[in-house]
């Protein structure tokens, strides 16, 4: 199957997250060749197969989809935009154009470019929750993530005001009836540690769905009130312990390939 063309301007756009008329400078200005040519048209029409440099520089491809791993903070919300708080898109947003500014050597998974992508967090995390949060403009894999049939688990950590009671585990594992709503899915639950002094608890909770605080309300059926959660992992995917807090990277081409995998 022949490759896809597109003019060179549409490419240099997508490419490097230029606008059209920042593309029409750099041609003008001889910045651009195409299989060795200085070309400074922006009509010429290229493929992903030809050698497309800037300034010296060779562009790779157009990614299609891209996916990232953000280590979600408190204080900021799943969310493409608000008018209100900070979202996990304006995160994004911030370390692309960290990456676009510095003069230091930036680790490619680090690097990407959104360009006109629309990026999507991949389920969402409380305001208040830490963690690992898929981004992507995947819809087809977000959804297949998503959906309690593909038994994606979603492990979570967390602290708990209150001592887990004796029943609590083999109730996680019925489906615990969560107010008057509705019998969660079989989770498992997992005492890490209890301290009867402070009445607290720390907990590993491993779930195949995601309804709303449902990690909240389901510790509330059980007498204890969560204090800090933060999500672990999601399918075979588990957060970077490299990764700061508010920062992300690309996934790598296995770790997207494991996450279809999972979904299979």
């Amino acid at each position: 199957m022949a490759e896809k063309q597109m003019r060179l301007d549409k490419f240099l756009s997508e490419a490097v997250n230029l606008t059209r008329k920042e593309a029409k400078v750099v041609l003008n200005k001889g910045k651009v060749s195409v299989n060795g040519e200085l070309c400074k048209s922006g009509d010429r029409k290229v493929t992903t197969e030809d050698e497309i440099l800037l300034d010296g520089k060779r562009l790779g491809g157009i990614e299609e989809f891209l996916y990232l791993m953000l280590h979600k903070p408190a204080g900021v919300v799943s969310a493409t935009e608000d008018n209100k708080d900070k979202t996990v898109l304006d995160l994004v947003r911030e370390q692309e154009a960290e990456c676009e500014s510095s003069l230091e050597e930036v680790e490619e998974l680090w690097k990407f470019s959104i360009g006109k992508k629309e990026l999507f967090p991949v389920g969402r995390l409380d305001k208040d929750t830490e963690g690992l949060l898929i981004l992507t403009n995947d819809g087809e894999l977000a959804h297949q993530l998503l959906s309690p049939k593909r038994h994606v688990d979603k492990i979570y950590f967390a602290k708990l005001s209150g001592i887990v009671p004796d029943d609590a585990i083999e109730r996680f594992e019925n489906g615990i009836q969560v107010g008057k709503e509705y019998r969660a899915m079989p989770a498992k639950l997992e005492v890490l540690s209890s301290k009867e002094e402070e009445k607290s608890s720390e907990v590993q909770i491993t779930l195949r769905e995601g309804k709303f605080h449902q990690v909240k309300r389901m510790c509330h059926e059980i007498g204890c009130e969560v204090t800090y959660l933060k999500r672990l992992s999601m399918g075979s995917l588990k957060l970077d312990k490299n990764l700061p807090l508010g920062k992300c990277r690309k996934l790598t081409m296995e770790e997207v390939q494991k996450l279809k995998e999972d979904i299979k």
